[in-house]
């Protein structure tokens, strides 16, 4: 298969599972809020609205309309990004709300993705490569812990420990209530100060996947006849590791890494309710709380775009890095 229809294959069936995405998400959120509408948009107030009142809230959420009218305008706003109103934040529109709270998420997962990426895979290499070691059985000990440990319980530990023990770290939030007098780099190390405990979280709880993963392949690839025949060769061992066992080896690691980019929005949502930082985990918490379930169609179909961007990423990115795929 050439390259570029390899490329349109996969793109057309991530456009094919975002088309059906969004059909779920319309679907969802009507089967799982039955009951009065009305009653549901202005948070169970309906009953005391007069009749007017309830109409002009029926014409304007479109609740009049037939199903398949009401999806009609939900694809066609979702196309234009108008993901309607959010009930919790007063009528305002959820594409707003969502920007918010959306860097502060893409700052704590691009922080503890980079660290847990970088340390995961560096101690991978050196694990796999002095196999048995007592760096290796160490790495394998303590990565095997906090990969099998929840991440919210994981950041429970490190709360209790370093704020409510130590006091070194706030409790909770995600910058101060004066940052706004701290002057510009008094604003960015405050904002530091209130991640370095969730993104120290996230990037523990990922790190031993990466670190298992890089180890494992590096193990594989040095039983490899061409790093024996490397060896027979004469090549030096730093020269075999660099040029033949870690290259080789990284593919499954990067393919991981672009999976897990979605994935680690998850993670978020559990770890900015421990720390109560202020950013798309906590407010898909809030939506929920609140049954603003508009906000969860827009975090929902964000979510998903976001797994479905990182799969395609990493099936071009693995195709670039080894051609076997592309003609398989």
């Amino acid at each position: 298969m050439g390259t570029r229809r390899y490329v349109f294959k996969k793109v057309g069936q991530a456009l094919l599972t975002l088309v059906a995405v969004t059909i779920f998400n319309f679907f969802l959120f009507r089967v799982w809020s039955p009951g009065d509408p009305v009653s549901f948009l202005t948070r169970g107030q309906g009953a005391q609205l007069s009749l007017a009142e309830r109409q002009d809230i029926i014409r304007n959420y479109g609740l009049d309309k037939s199903t398949w009218g009401q999806f009609s305008d939900f694809a066609g706003d979702t196309l234009r990004g108008d993901l309607g109103l959010s009930s919790f934040y007063q009528g305002e529109p959820v594409l707003d709300v969502f920007l918010r709270f959306l860097w502060p998420t893409l700052l704590l997962v691009g922080v503890a993705t980079i660290v847990s990426t970088v340390f995961g895979i560096w101690m991978g290499i050196r694990s796999g490569w002095n196999r048995g070691g007592a760096f290796d059985r160490f790495s394998m000990g303590s990565s095997l812990l906090l990969y099998s440990m929840p991440e919210f319980w994981l950041g429970m530990l490190l709360l209790l420990l370093f704020s409510s023990t130590l006091g070194w770290f706030p409790v909770s939030g995600r910058i101060s209530l004066d940052s706004s007098s701290l002057g510009t780099f008094g604003y960015i190390a405050d904002m530091a100060h209130h991640l370095f405990l969730p993104a120290l979280t996230l990037s523990l709880a990922y790190l031993g996947e990466y670190y298992l993963v890089m180890r494992s392949s590096l193990i594989d690839v040095l039983g490899e006849e061409y790093i024996t025949t490397a060896r027979a060769k004469g090549v030096k061992e730093r020269m075999v590791l660099r040029r033949h066992a870690v290259r080789n080896a990284l593919l499954p690691t990067v393919t991981l890494v672009a999976l897990s980019l979605g994935y680690v929005l998850g993670g978020a949502i559990t770890v900015e309710v421990v720390f109560g930082y202020q950013g798309l985990g906590l407010l898909t918490y809030t939506a929920i709380q609140a049954s603003d379930y508009w906000l969860l169609q827009g975090i929902f179909l964000f979510s998903t775009a976001a797994i479905i961007l990182a799969n395609l990423a990493s099936d071009l990115l693995y195709a670039y890095l080894d051609p076997r795929v592309r003609e398989a």
